[in-house]
């Protein structure tokens, strides 16, 4: 799964995702992509999640962008566990995902299998989307 080699600080605060997006907004290397519609957390499970269902409709086939990075430390601590004592450890990282961020680009397939490819993708993350081509 994704997750950063180094990060600076090893617990972040929550903040606060409003707004669209800014950056990566355009397909800078694919034919066609999958564009955030809402603001989410996406885990790296759940990106690890739609790559593993694009490859494997596309058959090794054409080429796949993850177009965000999972760089967002998210902590929990355990069950049953009173409160104070602290912030808990580092349980995962999430992508930051505002609308009109683009996920995914695919290229070097027909349109109708990127279409169906990037619509399994879709399902499996907690954002609704669209899919867009050049």
């Amino acid at each position: 799964m994704l997750m950063p080699k180094k990060v600076k600080h090893r617990k972040w605060q929550k903040g606060r995702t409003k707004g669209n997006a800014t950056s990566k907004i355009a397909l800078n290397f694919g034919s066609f992509g999958l564009k955030a519609l809402d603001t989410k957390w996406v885990t790296a499970r759940q990106l690890e999640a739609s790559r593993r269902v694009v490859s494997n409709f596309i058959k090794r086939g054409g080429k796949l962008w993850i177009r965000v990075f999972p760089d967002k430390p998210i902590t929990t601590k355990s069950a049953e566990v009173p409160m104070g004592g602290g912030k808990g450890a580092v349980d995962h990282y999430v992508a930051v995902v505002k609308p009109g961020t683009i996920i995914l680009e695919l290229d070097g397939v027909a349109a109708d299998i990127a279409t169906e490819a990037l619509t399994l993708a879709g399902h499996k993350l907690p954002v609704r989307t669209k899919i867009i081509s050049k």
